[in-house]
């Protein structure tokens, strides 16, 4: 009896939910580390922080005015002003606070503390303005303008949660309860490989037969804009040992490798000649476009390979590898906004294929749904059609044609 190796050829297509799943759980989710603030923005909090200081954390003024006790001025009016001695000044930044005595004001400034026996801050433009002496021309109420302590963050308690993802607020809240570091999750080290011996670099003139590489720069950019540190190596020759010797001897300093092209099924693929039997696995994914696909490791480094045309490359991205490297990154969100759209024309699939077409999404006030119209047709080269999209078709896998009018789900990107 003849064993049959299985191979991409001979097992089913993989389902894009399965390949997502299988590339999600190859990156698996990064360890924590402790960045400075400034490095932190966009990650992802691996530990709670909890506020070793509350906020605020004394009580202060919410305006430049007086600090009053309110019983003295609750006879004050535009008619009959009341009028007061000035006793202090306190600015904000002030850490000697004198009491404030019966029938006397402090003049105040946002954010200083209130002095011991007022209860409320009269507002500037309610007064005079006066130094030495000031007429007061409206009552104040028990606690007017005054932030009290804690009211927005106690002592103590979890000024932000695991899992939340920091930007500008999330950061000076952090710096506000006193913290100048946070463990955050890792951001990888992702090693972008584009391969190819046609590929040449701009503005490098072409000869007949060539083309410019622009995988690598699409790669570089969608993962440095989710936090990831990235080097690339740009257009590798179609030769095994080439590839090798430009790729492992980074690998002791990569998390991840990316790679584009050489991975079809036709010769000079050199990806999957490089990585098949060293811990890679290649597959088809039942989809349109982007249906060569491989994940595994290389020397212990997670490994994601996709197909070698554009389009091929951002739908791959945004299928597989943006939901892992969220995951990995300690994001629990991981899809796009999904909507349903009422499509424009009628677009066909192929059977079996989940086909993932460039899209413009338009929606007005009062719609219950959106309208989409295809940008460009299915070809996996056409990228200039994908610089004027904004989502992407989603067609499933039983579906052969969508009619004009009908609903269809849409990735908006």
């Amino acid at each position: 009896m003849v064993r049959v190796i299985p191979t991409e050829e001979t097992e089913r297509p993989r389902t894009v939910d399965e390949h997502r799943a299988e590339v999600i759980r190859l990156l698996g989710t990064r360890p924590a580390v402790e960045l400075p603030l400034a490095d932190c923005a966009s990650l992802v909090l691996a530990d709670d922080v909890r506020a070793g200081v509350s906020l605020p954390p004394f009580d202060n003024s919410a305006m430049d005015g007086y600090a009053v006790r309110s019983v003295d001025v609750v006879e004050a009016s535009g008619e009959v002003p009341v009028e007061l001695p000035v006793a202090e000044d306190i600015p904000a930044g002030r850490t000697d606070i004198p009491a404030l005595l019966p029938g006397s004001a402090h003049r105040i400034m946002t954010g200083a503390p209130m002095p011991p026996g007022a209860d409320s801050v009269v507002m500037v433009e309610h007064t005079d303005g006066g130094t030495d002496k000031v007429r007061v021309f409206r009552a104040a109420a028990p606690g007017a303008h005054i932030r009290r302590t804690g009211e927005d963050v106690a002592a103590g308690t979890i000024a932000l949660g695991a899992g939340t993802v920091l930007g500008p607020a999330q950061l000076g809240l952090a710096s506000a309860v006193g913290l100048d570091r946070l463990a955050v999750h890792a951001p990888p080290r992702v090693l972008v490989v584009s391969t190819g011996t046609e590929l040449v670099l701009p503005p490098q003139e072409l000869r007949h037969g060539q083309i410019y590489e622009s995988n690598s720069v699409m790669l570089v950019a969608a993962l440095r804009g989710m936090g990831c540190h990235v080097e690339s190596v740009r257009s590798v020759a179609d030769d095994v040992p080439a590839f090798r010797a430009a790729i492992e001897p980074k690998l002791p300093e990569t998390d991840l490798v990316v790679t584009s092209g050489g991975v079809s099924a036709g010769a000079y693929e050199v990806v999957k000649d490089a990585l098949t039997g060293a811990g890679v696995r290649f597959a088809k994914v039942a989809m349109q476009p982007g249906g060569p696909q491989g994940c595994g490791t290389w020397d212990g480094v997670p490994v994601v390979t996709l197909p070698g045309n554009p389009v091929s490359v951002l739908v791959s991205f945004e299928a597989f590898l943006r939901p892992a490297v969220l995951a990995a990154l300690g994001h629990t969100h991981l899809d796009r906004r999904h909507v349903r759209a009422q499509l424009t024309e009628t677009l066909a699939s192929p059977r079996g294929k989940r086909q993932f077409r460039r899209g413009y999404y338009t929606s007005s006030e009062g719609q219950v749904t959106g309208v989409v119209g295809p940008r460009g047709g299915p070809g996996s080269h056409l990228l200039a059609a994908f610089t004027q999209a904004n989502c992407l078709i989603v067609l499933p896998e039983d579906v052969t044609e969508a009619a004009a009018g009908s609903e269809v789900d849409v990735l908006l990107i």
